[in-house]
Formats: structure tokens, C-alpha cells, sequence
């Protein structure tokens, strides 16, 4: 009964957790975005400016999540047309990346571990917050408005976005050990495109049989 409360609407919504929720996401994302100065600049200096938004996947996918926060601090009894559009895109894409970014990233500093790189303590850190992304996604998912249109639409960015880092080679820097593998990596995450869809989705339609 205890441990029920910790999922429930009433905790999950308490304007206290959602603040503090709000304030782990924010730090987490401007976080992610120093991680990436290194890529950032290196893409900056040897690719087209365009691409430069490809670059820095899990922070964006933070960032996402965070806004999709305010619409639960702030919640608005009425929306146009566009503005509720552009709430279901962002609370989309919050959901799909949140959980694809937080698979991937701990999925290659396993793979990477297994073919011998050395693991620190940030890598620890890294699967541990990334796996907290994907898990807060799915969980907070139930009180958003995004629906299949939305998902789908997120998801097409997913691909777009794996299309651009395999094609003009920014996606995320790799361990070393992983060099010989990027045909494998890019294989792994396309899938995981499509597996953050086929994960939201039946949340969805629980959702939906609720309303």
C-alpha cells in the first residue's frame, strides 16, 4: 500500500515532486549540453551549420521532458489549436527520445565495456541517469496529452535524426572499441527508433480506454 502511493497521481502530480523533478531535468540538460562542447565545437568547425542540431541527442531528449513538465506545473484548461499541437509534439518527443537516448547511451558503454574499455565512475553515473530518462518518460506518459499522431510524428524525427549522424557522421563520439562497429551501432539504433514507439504506443491505448 506504501509503496503503491510512490505511483500514484496524487504523488507523481504534487507540485513539490514535479518542481524537484523539474530542477534533476534542468541541471541534467545543461549538464548534457557541457558534455557535448567538445562534439559541439568539432561539428561547428568541420560540418555545415545545419547539422550542428543532429548533435547533442540525450540533453535534447532531457530538454524535451523538462518542458513537458511545465504543462503539468502550469496547466492550461484552454488551448488553440496550435498551441495544444505543439504540446502533444514536444510531450512526443519528450516520451520517444527520452526512452531511445536512455537505452542507447547505456547500451554502448556496456557494449563498449564488454570489448575492454574501462569504465569510470561517470559511466556509472551515465547509465544510471539515462536509465532514469526512459523510465520517468514512460512513467509520466499517462498524464500527457500526445497521442499516436504525435509519437508518429516524434518518431519520424528519431529516424530523421539517425539518418543525418550515420550519413555525415555526427552521432554521439563511441569508445574506441566500438570503431569497427558503427554498422552494427547504426543498426542497433534505428531499431531503438522504432522500439520507443512500439513502447509508447500500448501506453497510449491504455490511456485512451481511460478517457
Amino acid at each position: 500500500m506504501i509503496i503503491s502511493f510512490f505511483w500514484s497521481r496524487d504523488f507523481l502530480l504534487n507540485r513539490s515532486f514535479l518542481w524537484l523533478l523539474f530542477a534533476v531535468n534542468f541541471a541534467g540538460t545543461v549538464y548534457g549540453y557541457i558534455w557535448y562542447e567538445g562534439q559541439l565545437s568539432a561539428t561547428l568547425n568541420n560540418h555545415p551549420l545545419w547539422q550542428i542540431v543532429f548533435v547533442p541527442d540525450s540533453p535534447t531528449a532531457s530538454l524535451f521532458f523538462t518542458l513537458a513538465l511545465l504543462y503539468m506545473l502550469f496547466p492550461v484548461s484552454r488551448m488553440s489549436r496550435v498551441a495544444m499541437a505543439g504540446r502533444k509534439i514536444i510531450e512526443a518527443l519528450a516520451v520517444v527520445c527520452s526512452v531511445k537516448y536512455g537505452i542507447w547511451a547505456v547500451a554502448m558503454i556496456l557494449a563498449g565495456a564488454w570489448q575492454g574499455s574501462e569504465l569510470v565512475w561517470q559511466h556509472y553515473m551515465l547509465m544510471v541517469s539515462h536509465l532514469g530518462m526512459a523510465f520517468e518518460a514512460l512513467l509520466y506518459f499517462r498524464f500527457m496529452k500526445a497521442g499516436a499522431a504525435a509519437l508518429t510524428v516524434a518518431t519520424g524525427w528519431l529516424l530523421l535524426n539517425d539518418t543525418v549522424d550515420y550519413t555525415y557522421e555526427v552521432y554521439p563520439y563511441l569508445a574506441d572499441e566500438l570503431d569497427d562497429d558503427v554498422a552494427a551501432v547504426r543498426a542497433f539504433t534505428y531499431g531503438l527508433s522504432l522500439f520507443s514507439l512500439a513502447a509508447a504506443l500500448p501506453l497510449w491505448l491504455r490511456r485512451r480506454k481511460k478517457e
